[in-house]
């Protein structure tokens, strides 16, 4: 359960205790809820929860030279929107695709897969990948170059289906480009599923160690880095207990 969910929630029971017999425990637990939601919006908790994600790895090293491929993971495209006026939306992490579009051009050799379906517990017809297309191609991919996996549902699915769509070879390189927050779960997930990929994130919601200790004075950028931040803590913590990643925080190989 996300932090805003969770703080709406406490807020309407305590609103609910106050009516009963037991409104002094609604009015605390109200006190409490705003605490947390002030700290939540305002206090640096955002940055503190995000930052060793953002920073478990680095930025890919081009001097190692050309890829044999790039895998971009969905999460960009809203499929819901995107069907209700038949056209692509794209609410966040457009980085993931200015990034896959900047690095087919660089490396003309690379396969180029995108991997995405619909992650709605109700299943619709509108895949990720089918409206991520058009966008790719507007921004420079040969649609004769775009390999799409349209099935995936979550960041397993897509290491499952991904390594079965392209069949990698042993020795090849593989570029796997998602948040940087999302990092650290991602790579645990490809290498558990025998997937080796390189690291090259994107999508960075804080500039560096600098802002770890920052106040902000505009909530709902504050309450959107502690939902990000908590959800990928929580799916890490999830993904381990599943045994779909091999440790609780992944991060770069030893070599």
């Amino acid at each position: 359960m996300l932090p805003i969910n969770l703080l709406v929630e406490l807020g309407l029971v305590s609103l609910i205790l106050m009516v009963t017999r037991f409104a002094a425990l609604g009015r605390k637990l109200a006190v409490t809820t705003l605490i947390l939601l002030a700290l939540a919006a305002f206090s640096p908790l955002g940055n503190l929860l995000l930052y060793p994600l953002e920073s478990r790895f680095p930025q890919w090293d081009p001097s190692r030279g050309a890829p044999d491929g790039i895998i971009v993971l969905g999460g960009s495209v809203d499929t819901d929107l995107s069907a209700a006026h038949h056209s692509p939306v794209v609410p966040h992490a457009a980085d993931r695709l200015f990034a896959l579009a900047e690095l087919a051009r660089r490396y003309p050799n690379a396969r180029i897969v995108f991997t995405g379906g619909n992650a709605n517990l109700v299943s619709t017809d509108a895949r990720e990948s089918d409206y991520s297309a058009p966008i790719l191609e507007n921004l420079g991919v040969p649609k004769e170059r775009l390999v799409l996996e349209r099935n995936s549902r979550n960041t397993y699915e897509n290491a499952i289906f991904t390594k079965q769509l392209v069949a990698p070879k042993p020795g090849e390189r593989w570029l796997l480009v998602t948040s940087a927050f999302h990092m650290p779960r991602s790579m645990g997930i490809f290498r558990k599923a025998g997937f080796d990929v390189e690291a090259y994130p994107v999508d960075w919601r804080m500039g560096g160690r600098d802002e770890l200790f920052a106040f902000t004075n505009i909530g709902a950028d504050g309450l959107g880095r502690t939902d990000v931040a908590m959800r990928e803590w929580i799916g890490l913590v999830a993904y381990r207990l599943m045994g779909r990643t091999g440790e609780l925080l992944p991060g770069p190989a030893r070599d």
